[in-house]
């Protein structure tokens, strides 16, 4: 099984920026791919940024040239660098994680319970 714990969440102005952090442990997939999406309630979720394997990223347009996946493959974290927030990015924050599947294919399904591990979240308010 997979754990993924997410923490980093907090609450900014407009302007200011975050970076949440993914902590994940146990089974380990040689040809994996990580991501974040959001959710609101009332809306539709969100995904936003994915990275696999190879090292390929893919974002959403609502977010390209604001944050920046990466991941930290010796510390087995994630991260989501968050610059330029908006008020329209408050929501929660959650990492999911996947097999066989590029970053570009994920991006469009990260945010279904098919997908594979989600974390429980961390909540970005921005005002």
């Amino acid at each position: 099984d997979v754990q993924l714990v997410e923490s980093g969440g907090d609450s900014v102005q407009a302007g200011g920026s975050l970076r949440l952090s993914c902590a994940h442990s146990g089974r380990t997939y040689s040809r994996w791919c990580m991501g974040w999406f959001r959710e609101v309630s009332g809306k539709e979720r969100e995904g936003l940024a994915t990275i696999d394997y190879s090292g390929m990223t893919a974002y959403a347009d609502s977010v390209k040239g604001r944050f920046t996946i990466s991941k930290d493959n010796n510390k087995n974290i994630l991260y989501l660098q968050m610059d330029n927030l908006k008020p329209e990015d408050s929501a929660t924050y959650r990492c999911a994680a996947s097999w066989d599947v590029t970053a570009v294919a994920a991006l469009s399904n990260i945010a279904s319970p098919e997908f594979g591990y989600w974390g429980e979240g961390t909540q970005v308010t921005v005002s």
